[in-house]
């Protein structure tokens, strides 16, 4: 007769309890990989809001400085018109940060280089109009444009970080085993030349 039997107790008990255990381990194991995951994703969705949200103060204070200088004898209103466009389709562009594609986030950067390229012609004419140069509204507006760029810059570098962690995070073995729903992000490239910030200053006197 066999140990456990005399002791009262069947032999598949212990080796019960120890699978039972490691199934607990592994499904509490699992739960905060799973947690983790959904943490990360939620900084990405937020550190692409505050990119969203740096971007659109932009294109706000650009069209304030375009009703500024509308009233302008004679100024060039291709540039005007030019760059309301670039605004409009800069705007029209949406990335859900929970799907983004290399694709979505391309096409908006350069939606938005496009708004700097025209933004900077626009600055160029201004040197031409004294009087905007006095516009009180237009000194805030150089100071607030200025620092929304560093705001931009900065937003995006952080959206890096975060989608740099959060892909670490699900790629990584042996996450990657319990995270199979949860992909790859494309980090945030600015097109060629969006990297500089337009010159805001208008050698104002």
């Amino acid at each position: 007769m066999s140990s456990s039997t005399k002791s009262g107790r069947p032999g598949w008990i212990v080796p019960a309890i120890i699978i039972g255990v490691l199934a607990v381990i592994i499904f509490i194991w699992a739960m905060n990989v799973k947690n983790g995951a959904v943490t990360r994703t939620q900084n990405v969705g937020e550190s692409w809001g505050n990119v969203e949200t740096s971007y659109e103060r932009r294109n706000s204070l650009i069209g304030n400085l375009v009703k500024t200088v509308e009233g302008a004898a004679n100024f060039e209103k291709g540039t005007l018109t030019a760059v309301t466009e670039a605004r409009a389709k800069a705007s029209s562009i949406q990335v859900d940060a929970s799907n983004a594609t290399p694709e979505q986030l391309k096409a908006f950067g350069e939606a938005q280089a496009g708004v700097q390229s025209t933004f900077g012609r626009l600055l160029a004419t201004v040197e031409n109009y004294p009087v905007l140069q006095s516009n009180q509204n237009f000194l805030k507006l150089q100071d607030e444009l200025a620092s929304t760029e560093n705001e931009i810059r900065t937003a995006r570098t952080r959206y890096n970080e975060t989608v740099k962690d959060y892909n670490t995070y699900v790629l990584r073995f042996p996450n990657s085993l319990f995270l199979g729903g949860y992909r790859e992000k494309p980090y945030f490239e600015a097109s060629a030349g969006a990297e500089k910030a337009p010159d805001v200053n208008f050698n104002i006197k």
